[in-house]
């Protein structure tokens, strides 16, 4: 969600959005005369090393999870032009940027070790029985 100053990416945390900055380039493809006149792509850029939003823990998750879009000094980018006008790609980049982020910076829980009910091994066991039987009935029957 995008306010008049900032990015809401989830779980209480905010960017200034002048933290981001935004370059225009005209988009490739197919698109008629539009794209050959207008700069509609945009290419988000976020300084994640130099930013003083994020704690230390939240750069390190960041920087594992989304490393490939990554340069070496640590600028973020993303790009959008799937839409016709600058605003639209402009904001389609800041939804973008805020669900990885959001994506990101999500802690997975632990896997709790369950066991398998002594009923489910029984079921397990049956089905292959009868999995079995049905198999054996298929084979040819041989006159010795």
């Amino acid at each position: 969600m995008v306010s008049d100053k900032e990015l809401v990416i989830g779980h209480g945390l905010s960017l200034p959005l002048k933290e981001i900055s935004f370059q225009f380039s005209r988009s490739g493809g197919a698109g008629g005369q539009n794209v050959n006149k207008v700069n509609t792509k945009v290419t988000l850029r976020f300084d994640l090393l130099g930013s003083p939003s994020l704690s230390e823990e939240q750069k390190a998750l960041i920087r594992a999870r989304l490393g490939s879009r990554l340069t070496r000094d640590g600028i973020f980018h993303l790009d959008s032009s799937e839409h016709r006008t600058q605003l639209a790609n402009r904001e389609a980049a800041l939804q973008r940027f805020a669900a990885l982020l959001n994506s990101a910076l999500q802690v997975a829980r632990p896997r709790k070790k369950t066991r398998p009910s002594r009923r489910a091994k029984e079921r397990r066991i049956q089905s292959k029985k009868e999995r079995g039987q049905l198999k054996l009935k298929r084979r040819k029957v041989s006159d010795s």
